[in-house]
């Protein structure tokens, strides 16, 4: 039967990320004949694979593409490379284009919109494979995804408070109803990361995997991690939080004797999109939609007009912790925050004389060498 094509692009190349058919498994681990699953990779693994404007609008397509695809049966969202899923937007692009632009970040904030947009609206089950880091607008995009599946090396959290924004993208939206409202204040004001551990604790992730293996062959647990639970003096549970002092030095001789292994990963997404295989697709679909009500609630609630404010954003705060951390030494790569916080209860302006006052003297040093 001839039938009609419902993609948005039909045969739209991609340059800035890579989109792939692979099998979907029967329950005997074979190959099931004329259906198959997507993926769709960030494909940036130089910048930790944050996301470029361009990289954004393939995404849309992507998942529009997927979305239509009648022998598709689960999208995965993933990553190029074992360090990062996502580090959220590109801040070389951020800092270079669109900090003082706020018309220009406007347009590419309607972008990024659509991109949670169209992953929130998939006609297929999309499946988040965490293969390192999600934090800031990584963070968002895989919590909009409807699962996660992620290696045992994987940090989630937000930046935004620290380096100039807020997360506003998503998180602020979808945190608390994974983890309630407290734990989600700590994440995003504070920005300090989950260990992987800690996130399927706290229920943002389904199920975590090893990936450091010894040369024998062995996989053993992310040794920066606690993974033993036990329950300290103050009465809290110690589990998937993060190793410190001597413990945190074994950990990093131990990891040199290790390589990265995301085998166990790859089997653990397609054990899952066999799971899905083996339910009705027009079921699935519903029981996804209804769960998702709550999340798109809240993003139709929120999102036009933290668009607009992260626009005008840019001409403040995210003027000045863009730059710092993209142009900043690893060891600085944050503004000076009591300065900043004083010079604003003196009345300051915040132009640009105040946003060079406050950046680490690194970041001024190389805005400068890049203007000469």
């Amino acid at each position: 039967m001839n039938l009609l094509n419902h993609d948005l692009v039909p045969d739209q190349p991609f340059g800035h990320i890579r989109y792939e058919e692979r099998p979907v498994l029967g329950r005997d681990g074979k190959p099931v004949e004329d259906l198959h699953n997507i993926w769709i990779f960030l494909d940036n693994e130089k910048q930790l694979n944050s996301y470029t404007t361009s990289a954004v609008k393939e995404v849309i397509l992507g998942l529009r593409r997927a979305s239509c695809d009648r022998n598709c049966v689960a999208v995965i969202f993933t990553a190029v490379g074992d360090k990062s899923f996502c580090t959220g937007g590109n801040t070389a692009e951020y800092a270079s284009y669109y900090a003082g632009r706020p018309l220009e970040y406007l347009q590419y904030m309607r972008l990024f919109n659509d991109m949670v947009t169209n992953i929130l609206l998939c006609d297929k089950p999309v499946i988040c494979r965490v293969n390192g880091m999600r934090i800031g607008g990584g963070q968002e995009i895989g919590m909009a995804c409807d699962f996660s599946v992620a290696g045992d090396h994987a940090r989630f959290g937000q930046a935004g408070p620290v380096h100039g924004s807020a997360p506003d993208g998503g998180s602020t939206d979808f945190l608390d109803l994974y983890v309630g409202v407290g734990k989600a204040a700590e994440s995003l004001v504070l920005c300090d990361p989950w260990s992987a551990q800690k996130a399927a604790r706290l229920g943002i992730v389904n199920e975590v995997v090893p990936v450091y293996r010894k040369a024998d062959g062995t996989f053993i647990a992310n040794p920066f991690v606690i993974t033993d639970r036990y329950v300290d003096e103050f009465g809290r549970i110690v589990h998937g939080e993060w190793a410190t002092g001597a413990a945190k030095a074994q950990a990093s001789e131990t990891v040199k004797a290790c390589t990265v292994d995301l085998s166990r990963l790859d089997t653990a997404v397609d054990a899952l999109a066999t799971k899905l295989l083996m339910t009705f697709p027009d079921c699935t679909r519903k029981t996804l939609e209804s769960l998702r009500k709550k999340k798109l609630e809240a993003w139709y609630r929120n999102s036009e007009t933290n668009r607009s404010w992260l626009a005008l954003n840019m001409n403040t705060e995210a003027r000045a912790g863009f730059p710092a951390f993209h142009y900043g030494d690893r060891s600085e790569r944050e503004i000076n925050f009591v300065l900043l916080r004083q010079r604003l209860a003196q009345g300051a302006v915040f132009d640009e004389a105040l946003i060079r006052e406050v950046l680490p003297p690194s970041a001024v040093k190389a805005m400068d060498a890049e203007k000469q």
